[in-house]
């Protein structure tokens, strides 16, 4: 089940214009290039911005996400149809051959539950051709990137064309082992009404990561830094032999 702020209409459709800096999904694109895909999955590709960057560059993309709402959105944007879009995830997919299948921001920690987890490694995996790789991103535990989310640090006012005022913030709500649990609020001027999404990450070990890919059949090709959290995040690069 997608987390409200991905699957509320009114939460979607302002999902982009309150965080309107991509940047951090050039180093896909670069690797999209950089392993010559021609065919890319994007699992959780939400509203769309990287399938459609990636399109843009000719690859032929598909962009699977549970959320409704979103792919609504993503679907709504010029040159979508370039796209195939499926309203679904990545444990029971259509038949499919692609180089490279990809998990940006939080989409690989929000697969909170570990048979969940293997089941979306497995997934992957089956779609990929022989020397296909799997790229996603998954904070490092040890710096505690929760301790920054609190309205203090995070409260904003968001102007947005055709909507007016939003006002959003974060609050951790309970952090229990690996598993930690915040609360996003947006308070929208116009008609005064307040929208909350509350969102769970597993924070899992580099080690772990690593023996979960190896027992799906994944060799390990590299894990990185993230460009846009140097020091802060695992990027992680597994091949099907």
């Amino acid at each position: 089940m997608a987390d409200e702020c991905f699957g509320h209409p009114r939460l979607a459709a302002i999902y982009d214009p309150l965080d309107p800096d991509r940047s951090d999904l050039d180093a896909y694109v670069r690797m999209a290039e950089e392993f010559g895909a021609r065919q890319v999955l994007d699992i959780g590709c939400g509203t769309g911005v990287l399938a459609l960057m990636l399109a843009d560059r000719g690859i032929e993309v598909v962009g699977v996400d549970p959320a409704r709402a979103s792919i609504d959105v993503a679907r709504g944007k010029q040159g979508s149809e370039r796209v195939r879009w499926i309203c679904g995830d990545a444990t029971a997919l259509p038949p499919l051959r692609v180089d490279l299948a990809t998990m940006t921001a939080n989409v690989a920690q929000a697969i909170v539950e570990p048979q969940a987890w293997q089941k979306t490694l497995r997934g992957a995996f089956e779609v990929l051709r022989p020397g296909g790789r799997l790229v996603f991103e998954t904070r490092d535990p040890a710096r505690r990137a929760w301790e920054e989310w609190n309205r203090e640090a995070s409260h904003r006012v968001t102007e947005i064309p055709g909507v007016g005022t939003v006002d959003s913030w974060v609050e951790v709500i309970e952090v229990s082992g690996p598993l930690v649990t915040f609360r996003w609020t947006y308070v929208f001027a116009a008609d005064g009404q307040v929208l909350t999404s509350d969102s769970t990450l597993r924070f899992r070990e580099r080690d772990d990561i690593e023996s979960e890919l190896l027992a799906q059949g994944y060799v390990v090709e590299d894990v990185r830094d993230a460009p846009d959290r140097p020091g802060r995040e695992f990027v992680f690069v597994s091949r099907r032999p």
